[in-house]
């Protein structure tokens, strides 16, 4: 009994937590810049204003995930120097940079946080996506979708 009992609390987390509804998807442009990505609309559904630069900040229903599509104007640096210049929090877990992009992720108050910015043309396109670590499983899917679909022009 004392088995089922815990089971039946695991499903229950598992279908109630805000990534266990990633059935909608569209692309979101910031028509300025030419960024575009795939995001999960039925996730993602409340509003959370603008960010510094172009795009959007969205968040989930019950406020345990954040997203924000963002685009800077470029200024020449490279991805490690841009990186640098924005002080990453120390105790980074994973960290890759390229020529052309750099994605960077840690966990912090319980939450996962990763960041990815591509630099093409005269925009830094990027994708900040804060989640449960508690349900890192479950999300690792759509920051893969997310991330892998971010572009610029």
């Amino acid at each position: 009994m004392r088995v089922e009992t815990g089971f039946a609390a695991i499903v229950y987390v598992l279908c109630t937590s805000a990534v266990a509804h990633a059935e909608s998807w569209s692309t979101y442009r910031i028509p300025e810049t030419g960024t575009a990505v795939d995001i999960p609309t039925s996730i993602f559904t409340e509003d959370s204003g603008k960010p510094d630069g172009y795009g959007r900040r969205l968040r989930s229903a019950d406020g345990s995930a954040d997203l924000t599509v963002q685009a800077v104007p470029a200024t020449g640096e490279s991805p490690a120097s841009f990186l640098a210049r924005k002080n990453p929090p120390p105790g980074i877990i994973y960290k890759r940079v390229t020529p052309r992009f750099f994605v960077v992720s840690s966990i912090k108050h319980d939450a996962i946080w990763y960041n990815r910015c591509n630099f093409s043309g005269h925009y830094v396109h990027c994708v900040l996506i804060n989640y449960p670590a508690a349900e890192k499983r479950q999300w690792d899917g759509v920051v893969t979708r997310i991330s892998n679909t971010l572009r610029g022009s």
